[in-house]
C-alpha cells in the first residue's frame, strides 16, 4: 500500500518549495552492501565485485529506548536506529506509525510543525513531504508498507512483534529543539533613600542661646 505523501500548506512553508515524492511499492528484494571501509548500505541491486554500493543519504538518527529489549533486537536497534518524521493531520504518517508499532519496531518520532522544523527537514532530506523514515542512514521518503517492510527486514528487524510487555517508545519530540525563552531581567533595585537633611537651627531665643544669635 502506498499513500500520497503529506505536503505542508504553502502558508506554512514561508517560501520553501514543495517536492513530490515519486516512490512506489517495491517488489524487488533489498540487499545489504558492505563497502571496503565496512560501511553498510541498503540497495535494490545485488552487490558485485565490480560494483561499488551507492552512498547512503545522510540522516539524523538516534537510537530509540533499547533498555529491556531482547539481545538481538537491541543490537539491531543500536546499529540501525529507526526514526519517523511526521506531522499532525498527516494520514500517511499515522499509517506509518501503525506499521512500526504493530511490527514492534523501537523507534523515535520527530514532529515537523514550525517553520524551523520544515527548514531542518529540507536540509535533511532535500524535500518537505512527509512521512520520512530513516533506518540508520538510509532514508525512505513517502509511506509504502511493502517497501518499508523490506528495508526493515534487510536491517535485521524481526518480522513479528518481539517487544517485551510494557515497552513504550518515547514521546514524539520536535525536530528542532525549542529554545527556552530568556528569563525576564529583574527590575533594578530602587536607589537607597537619602537621609533627610537636619532641620535648620532655630534662631529663636533658647536657654543655650538667650540672645537668638544666628550662626
Amino acid at each position: 500500500m502506498y499513500l500520497t505523501p503529506y505536503k505542508f500548506p504553502p502558508r506554512r512553508l514561508t517560501g520553501l518549495a514543495l517536492l513530490l515524492v515519486a516512490a512506489g511499492a517495491m517488489a524487488q528484494p533489498i540487499y545489504r552492501n558492505v563497502d571496503k571501509n565496512g560501511k553498510v548500505t541498503f540497495s535494490d541491486r545485488a552487490p558485485t565485485a565490480s560494483t561499488e554500493p551507492a552512498a547512503a543519504p545522510q540522516g539524523v538518527a538516534t537510537p530509540a529506548n533499547t533498555a529491556g529489549l531482547p539481545y538481538e533486537l537491541r543490537q539491531v536497534a543500536q546499529r540501525y536506529p529507526v526514526t519517523l518524521y511526521s506531522s499532525d493531520e498527516c494520514a500517511p504518517c499515522s499509517a506509518a506509525r501503525t506499521l512500526l508499532t504493530t511490527r514492534g519496531i523501537p523507534f523515535e518520532e520527530r514532529t515537523v510543525k514550525s517553520n524551523e522544523d520544515i527548514e531542518a527537514l529540507q536540509r535533511l532530506s532535500s524535500q518537505s513531504s512527509l512521512p520520512l523514515l530513516t533506518i540508520g542512514t538510509q532514508q525512505l521518503k513517502g509511506f509504502a508498507d511493502a517497501e518499508w517492510s523490506q528495508y526493515l527486514d534487510a536491517a535485521g528487524y524481526p518480522k513479528s512483534n518481539s517487544l517485551p510487555a510494557g515497552y513504550r517508545n518515547g514521546p514524539a519530540r520536535p525536530l528542532v529543539a525549542q529554545q527556552a525563552a530568556p528569563a525576564p531581567r529583574a527590575a533594578a533595585a530602587p536607589a537607597a533613600a537619602q537621609p533627610a537633611p537636619p532641620p535648620p537651627a532655630s534662631s529663636d531665643p533658647s536657654p543655650s542661646n538667650p540672645a537668638g544669635i544666628k550662626f
